[in-house]
């Protein structure tokens, strides 16, 4: 298997990651502007990128996983919660399902709480073992922070969501498997993000503060500590769901 984290300027963190062996890959969270990043790495790993995924519709930076999709010829991949939502077609994700990509196996996980159509992808290499080597979190869970619940409004609703999906999902994978978020310190789209770009869920439970809070505790926390909206918020979203030009 072969992994790579790309860092935007953004504090966005994208991943380029398959099965060496069989050529193929996955590309999730492309930033815009940092496609051919992407067409260049899967050329000297010798991949052939059959899968783009966003993990959620992003609300802070421009995506560029629709431009990069239809660059290699990949379905573009969103949650199915966001049918009827979008102007351009797209391949719907639903909850439970598998990407196989070569030996490497996707599992789509839905993680309600920053936005209603966030996922997580948790990821198993067959040639390593049969047990999950790590999980992509998008906006859900941060190194030490947990993602905002506010941009989709209902901030208390969305935080509660968040917390059964953190609580119920996530953290009853095993301990020793890795996470990888979509940001860093830098990021509006949560507080206290570190600038570690990794960690594991055994180190998060024991010293991410949110996750040791009881649901009301943890609701009380995420809504008192909202960050500032993203600059052209508004414009950013209809740009990515295809329903206006960038700007």
């Amino acid at each position: 298997m072969f992994f790579k984290q790309i860092a935007a300027d953004n504090a966005s963190l994208s991943y380029l990651f398959g099965c060496g062996g069989k050529g193929k890959a996955v590309a999730v969270d492309v930033a815009r502007g940092d496609e051919a990043r992407f067409v260049e790495e899967a050329s000297r790993q010798n991949v052939t990128i059959t899968h783009v995924i966003d993990t959620h519709v992003h609300a802070d930076h421009y995506s560029g996983g629709r431009q990069l999709a239809e660059q290699v010829g990949a379905p573009y991949c969103l949650h199915e919660s966001m049918r009827g939502q979008t102007g351009f077609p797209f391949e719907a994700l639903k909850d439970g399902d598998i990407i196989t990509v070569g030996n490497v196996t996707i599992e789509v996980v839905h993680t309600p709480g920053h936005t209603l159509d966030s996922v997580c992808l948790l990821v198993t290499d067959h040639r390593r073992g049969e047990a999950p080597w790590f999980v992509i979190t998008g906006d859900s869970l941060f190194v030490g922070a947990i993602g905002r619940p506010d941009l989709a409004g209902r901030e208390r609703e969305m935080a509660a969501q968040l917390y059964d999906s953190l609580h119920q999902r996530l953290l009853r994978l095993p301990d020793e498997v890795e996470i990888f978020p979509g940001h860093q310190a830098g990021s509006v789209c949560g507080a206290g993000l570190s600038g570690k770009p990794s960690s594991t869920l055994g180190f998060e439970k024991r010293w991410n503060p949110a996750l040791s809070l009881s649901k009301e505790a943890f609701i009380e926390q995420l809504t008192a500590e909202i960050p500032p909206r993203p600059a052209e918020m508004e414009r950013i979203v209809a740009t990515n769901l295809g329903l206006a030009d960038a700007g």
